[in-house]
C-alpha cells in the first residue's frame, strides 16, 4: 500500500503534469542540499537517495578518482593561469577554458586523489567514481521534511515554468490567438492563458487599437527562458502573420499546391503576395482569392482592413516586376543588371497607381522582387524611385483604382 508521501508525489505529478521520477529527484536535489549545509561541508558532493514508501534516507560523498598533484604543482598552476588572464586582460579579450587546460586542476569537492581514494578502497583506480557512505542523523528528518517542502514548491514552479516555455517554443512562427490585458509604457501585455505576452511597440501597427478584453491573433516571433519564465514576444506586423494567415485560410498554401514566394508588408496599410503553382489547372490568384472574395475577405479582416495585392510571381525579372506594381499597368520594363535597377516606363494616367501613396506601391514591389525601380512617366518625364524619401514624393491620386484584389476578385466572379 502506498506511503502518504506516495500519494501526494503522485497527486501533484497529476495536477501539474509532472513525471514521479522528476519530482522524486527534486525531492533528493533538495535533502541533499540540506544535508550538506547541516550536517556535512563545502567539500562534499552529497548525493541522497530517500524512499517515499518508508520514508528512509542514505546519503554518500560522490567523488571521481583523479592522479595524485603535489600542493607545489597546485600553487605553480594557479600562478600561472593568474598570468595568463592579465596577458589576455591586457590584450582585451576573455580568456579560453582551451588556453588552461594543460594547467593541472584539482576540484576538491568533486574529485579525490589517489593515494586518498586507496585508503578508502584498495581498489581504486583512477577514473573510478567511489561513492562513500555518510551518516545520517535522526534530527535530519525534520529538518528534512521542511527543507524539501521549500525546494519542492520552487522545483514545482520551475517545472511548469518549461512545461509552458516548452508548449510556446514548438509555436514559434505561428499565429495564436490571446487577449488584451494592458498598455504598459511602450508595450501591451497579452494573456495567452497560461502565461502573458509582450507585443512590443516596433511589432505594433499604428492604426490599431488594443483594447482591454478585446481578442486578437498574434505573430509567435520568439520564446526565450528568463529568470523570470518564459518571456514571449509577439507581432501584429511581421510579414510573417501575413504568411500564416495565408497559409490557414488558403487550403491549396496548407497543402502545398500554392506556394507564397515573397510577401512586402506596409504593417497596417497595404501588403503584396507573390504566389506561385506548378498545377496548370489552379490559378494562384484565384485560390487566394476565394470564391466571391470569400478568402480575401476573411484575410484582409483579420489583417485589421489591411489592402492585399496578390501578384503571379514570375522568374522573368521584366514580368515579375511589372505585376508587382499592380494595380498600374506598365508599358515597358527595362532591366540594369549591373546595379539591379529596373527603368519601368508608364503611360500618364497609371503613373500615380505606379507610385502609389508617398511612394508606397513603389517601395512595395521593390521589396517584393528585390529590384530598385524608377517608374517614369511616359509623356511628361517625371520619374519616382522606390529609394525616394516618402515625403519627397509626388501626391498619388485618390485610390479609387487601386484595389488589385477587387479587380481579380470581379474575374473570380465572372468564371
Amino acid at each position: 500500500m502506498s506511503s502518504e508521501i506516495t500519494k501526494a508525489i503522485q497527486a501533484l505529478c497529476a495536477e501539474k503534469n509532472l513525471s514521479y521520477e522528476s519530482v522524486l529527484e527534486t525531492v533528493e536535489t533538495a535533502l541533499a542540499a540540506a544535508y550538506r549545509k547541516d550536517f556535512g561541508n563545502k567539500q562534499q558532493n552529497v548525493k541522497v537517495k530517500f524512499d517515499p514508501e518508508t520514508s528512509d534516507i542514505q546519503a554518500w560523498d560522490v567523488k571521481t578518482v583523479v592522479e595524485d598533484i603535489t600542493e607545489e604543482d597546485l600553487e605553480k598552476a594557479q600562478e600561472e593561469a593568474t598570468n595568463r588572464r592579465e596577458k589576455a586582460r591586457a590584450e582585451d579579450r576573455e580568456i579560453t577554458p582551451e588556453e588552461l587546460e594543460d594547467l593541472p586542476r584539482f576540484n576538491a569537492k568533486t574529485e579525490m586523489m589517489l593515494s586518498a581514494a586507496k585508503e578508502i578502497s584498495k581498489k581504486a583506480k583512477v577514473g573510478e567514481v567511489l561513492e562513500i557512505k555518510l551518516e545520517v542523523a535522526g534530527s535530519f528528518g525534520r529538518m528534512a521534511a521542511q527543507t524539501a517542502k521549500q525546494v519542492i514548491i520552487q522545483k514545482i514552479r520551475e517545472a511548469e515554468r518549461n512545461l509552458v516555455f516548452d508548449d510556446f517554443k514548438k509555436q514559434e512562427g505561428e499565429i495564436i490567438m490571446g487577449t488584451i490585458q494592458r498598455a504598459e509604457s511602450r508595450k501591451v501585455l497579452i494573456d495567452l492563458g497560461k502565461v502573458t505576452g509582450v507585443l512590443p511597440m516596433e511589432q505594433q501597427i499604428h492604426r490599431e487599437f488594443y483594447r482591454p478584453g478585446s481578442r486578437m491573433k498574434f505573430y509567435l516571433m520568439s520564446v526565450e527562458m528568463t529568470s523570470r519564465g518564459p518571456e514571449i514576444i509577439l507581432s501584429r506586423s511581421n510579414v510573417g502573420m501575413v504568411k500564416e494567415i495565408f497559409r490557414q485560410e488558403v487550403p491549396e498554401i496548407e497543402s502545398g499546391t500554392v506556394r507564397i514566394e515573397g510577401i512586402a508588408r506596409d504593417a497596417g496599410w497595404r501588403s503584396k503576395v507573390a504566389v506561385v503553382t506548378e498545377d496548370e489547372s489552379i490559378d494562384p490568384i484565384g485560390a487566394c482569392i476565394g470564391q466571391r472574395g470569400s478568402r480575401i475577405n476573411t484575410i484582409i479582416e483579420e489583417l485589421g482592413g489591411e489592402k492585399i495585392d496578390i501578384v503571379a510571381w514570375s522568374d522573368n525579372p521584366n514580368i515579375y516586376i511589372a505585376k508587382a506594381l499592380s494595380p498600374a499597368k506598365v508599358a515597358e520594363v527595362e532591366l540594369d543588371e549591373a546595379t539591379k535597377t529596373a527603368k519601368v516606363q508608364v503611360d500618364a494616367d497609371q503613373f500615380s497607381m505606379a507610385i502609389g501613396k508617398s511612394g508606397q506601391n513603389v517601395r512595395l514591389a521593390s521589396e517584393l522582387t528585390g529590384w530598385r525601380i524608377d517608374v517614369i512617366e511616359k509623356e511628361g518625364g517625371l520619374v519616382v524611385s522606390s529609394e525616394d524619401d516618402p515625403a519627397a514624393v509626388p501626391e498619388a491620386e485618390a485610390d479609387t483604382k487601386e484595389e488589385s484584389v477587387k479587380e481579380e476578385q470581379k474575374k473570380v466572379e465572372k468564371d
